[in-house]
């Protein structure tokens, strides 16, 4: 198997420099239509009643430009089923002569047809590459969405040739028979087994994954795992990259596991104390709505932690982690013993320290360096789930620490236990992690550093090699001069070498964004503003109107949290299949308006009306959640997603400033008294989410 992926990885290098130059003729005629759109703008400023005919023509054109690509591609998957048919009697004949020794020619032979047939899916990916640029490009010039009119005429109609790019049938029939033949061709060949009856016990042959995984970009298919990983906002590899040898090295279960578990714990950490901190800061003296700092102090330092942690990941992943641990800790006992000292700032110090252990973003930098590339979309949904599940444990036990004891002076209450429960468990995590964590060698590290900044080159370099007919050719390249500088654009930025290069400050990744990835991160600010003003002040707002207990609210915020994985489970395998991305975004920021004018307390306030409002804001907050980061893994520059400053870490900040600025208007509001303070918290969250919802509007179209 590991013989076969080096192999894979060979054919990934060679496939870079390919030129199909007896297909250049069949490939979707870019050229011809930015010319064909060029003229149609000159005929619209001669008579807007040309406006008609020209989407006709255009239509027109572009069918029979797809009709020739599709025939194509009928073609060369016959001569495919071709040579599978003669490999198929070849393959009886062997069974029949029990000849093992021709065993490897013959999956060897399955692999060269395999090897043709991702040639043939990169070419239908860059025709739909191409087709997109088309059509976005026609949008952009006359302002007229000719996208959805024509996809949806064309999408779903029997005789559309749209839908052979879109469903492509017949390659997933020869996907089928290459990956049945491959494991029949495998070492227990006399046990009978079938792939149907029994999947999971074929050992996937490389050449079929990275079939996989081409098929899975050109549908876009968005299933609950990918949905889950892109969630976490973790590149995925599209090609085979030099560097994939050194992650199979570097890789080591249970460091992925300790990866995982710090996630865990943290986001435990996070949430424990919520239900309490009111509580704790009216025993210490200070108001309830202090409660507000008390759970944003852990967000102030994040801030700051996760930029210096992002940068010493470069550069180990153990000391950091160990550096982590031994922060959290720290932290957790200065808040339990701030009750015994009566001290706030004692409290607030001890969260200040919490926050300066945040290592989410080496979580994310070792999934994204040392995870193998056919189990990253697995350990990153597994980063989301652990997110998810923390956060719906911290409340939970929160609840389940309802006592109060003494040892040696020391109070030992439902205030002060979160920190001694969480500081034991960050000691025995450090323990496990001390003993159990590989940290990749030095040399390794280094070789993955430098090879991560070619990765996305040689993807692109690949991608370009086999486009150049469809985008352009050597001679086209010299006829450059009339074209205006957004077709330039479109060529140039995936063709650069310095466009994949990972930003090396914060300012540079600033400029890379786009007004479509500004939106992006605004949105995420909006919905952790408004998640973050709906859990802070839950244990103050259900105890000033429905004097509920801490367990109450306990259990009320551990309810929320297990709503989580349910509704990605229902976003990601239904609704992102069933609608475009970009609509269940702006219903969703529509559905968090909604639940944030419903909490407003303009009449009698009522236990269903709190519980119903939230449960909406929430479950709308976490579906807009996914889609965004969904979207903003896709339109954010391939520069963001590698090195210190990428794509995480800025989506990060964007949500943990949202969290500090909304833990500050809860405690600033608190001054108002408490009779204002849930109006005076939910205006702010209302003004931002109307903003966000113009904005949205205003980039609908680049949203794709």
């Amino acid at each position: 198997f590991l013989i076969a992926q080096r192999r894979m990885v060979a054919f990934g290098k060679k496939l870079k420099q390919l030129q199909v130059q007896e297909w250049q003729g069949y490939y979707i005629n870019y050229k011809l239509m930015k010319k064909k759109v060029k003229q149609y703008v000159q005929q619209i400023e001669a008579s807007a009643e040309n406006r008609e005919y020209i989407l006709k023509d255009f239509s027109r054109v572009l069918d029979k430009q797809i009709e020739k690509t599709v025939l194509f591609l009928l073609e060369q998957e016959g001569q495919l089923a071709s040579r599978l048919s003669s490999l198929g009697e070849q393959h009886d004949a062997l069974i029949q002569q029990a000849d093992s020794m021709r065993i490897p020619e013959m999956q060897e032979a399955y692999r060269d047809v395999g090897r043709d047939l991702l040639k043939l899916l990169y070419f239908v990916e860059l025709n739909a590459i191409g087709l997109r640029k088309i059509l976005k490009k026609f949008d952009k010039r006359f302002g007229y969405k000719f996208t959805n009119y024509y996809v949806k005429t064309r999408a779903n109609h029997p005789y559309s040739q749209l839908r052979q790019v879109l469903k492509h049938v017949g390659i997933s029939a020869v996907v089928g028979t290459l990956s049945r033949n491959l494991a029949d061709l495998q070492d227990h060949q006399e046990s009978f087994i079938s792939i149907y009856d029994h999947p999971a016990l074929a050992l996937p042959d490389p050449i079929i994954e990275s079939i996989n995984a081409a098929v899975d970009r050109l549908t876009n298919s968005t299933d609950f795992l990918q949905y889950l990983g892109k969630h976490a906002l973790i590149p995925e590899e599209e090609l085979p990259s030099p560097s994939d040898d050194n992650v199979d090295e570097r890789y080591h279960f249970m460091s992925l596991l300790l990866n995982l578990a710090n996630t865990f714990l943290y986001m435990v950490n996070t949430y424990i104390i919520v239900p309490t901190a009111d509580s704790y800061s009216l025993s210490l003296g200070a108001a309830a709505t202090v409660c507000g700092a008390v759970i944003g102090s852990m967000a102030v330092a994040q801030v700051f932690s996760s930029v210096y942690f992002s940068a010493w990941s470069n550069k180990s992943y153990v000391k950091p982690l160990v550096f982590s641990s031994v922060v959290l800790l720290f932290g957790n006992t200065l808040y339990a013993l701030a009750y015994d000292l009566n001290s706030i700032y004692i409290l607030l110090i001890g969260r200040l320290f919490c926050g300066l252990g945040s290592a989410r973003a080496i979580n994310r930098r070792y999934i994204t360096d040392c995870v193998p590339l056919n189990m990253r979309m697995k350990a990153s949904a597994g980063f989301v789930s652990a997110s998810a599940l923390g956060m719906a444990c911290g409340p939970a036990l929160a609840s389940l620490l309802q006592t109060k004891f003494k040892i040696f002076k020391v109070t030992f209450n439902e205030d002060t236990l979160p920190g001694w429960v969480m500081a034991f468990a960050w000691l025995v995590y450090l323990f496990w992690l001390w003993t159990s964590f590989e940290e990749p060698s030095q040399d390794e590290k280094v070789n993955s550093v430098q090879q991560e900044t070619n990765s996305g080159l040689g993807t692109r370099g690949l991608q370009n090699g086999v486009s150049q007919p469809l985008l352009s050719s050597s001679v086209e390249k010299q006829q450059n001069e009339d074209e205006d500088e957004d077709e330039d654009e479109d060529i140039s930025e995936e063709a650069s070498e310095e466009s994949c290069k990972p930003v090396t400050s914060i300012m540079s990744a600033y400029k890379l964004l786009t007004p479509s990835v500004k939106v992006q991160l605004f949105i995420y600010f909006m919905l952790k503003y408004a998640m973050e003003v709906l859990l802070a002040e839950s244990s103050v707002i259900t105890a000033y109107y429905f004097i509920w207990s801490s367990s109450n609210v306990a259990i009320f915020l551990a309810c929320l949290g297990l709503t989580v994985l349910p509704v990605n489970v229902i976003v990601g395998s239904y609704l992102t299949n069933m609608f475009e991305e970009r609509q269940v975004l702006l219903a969703s920021e529509v559905m968090v308006f909604v639940g944030i004018v419903l909490s407003f307390t303009l009449i009698p306030y009522s236990v269903p009306q709190y519980v119903c409002s939230a449960l909406l804001t929430f479950v709308a907050a976490e579906v807009l959640e996914g889609v965004n980061l969904s979207l903003l893994s896709r339109v954010m520059s391939s520069r963001l997603s590698r090195g210190t400053y990428n794509g995480g870490l800025l989506s990060t900040e964007a949500g943990t400033l949202a969290r500090v600025v909304a833990d500050g208007t809860i405690t600033l509001a608190g001054y108002w008294g408490m009779s204002k303070l849930l109006n005076a918290t939910l205006l702010p969250s209302l003004l931002i989410c109307i903003c966000s919802i113009v904005a949205t509007c205003f980039t609908y179209n680049s949203l794709y």
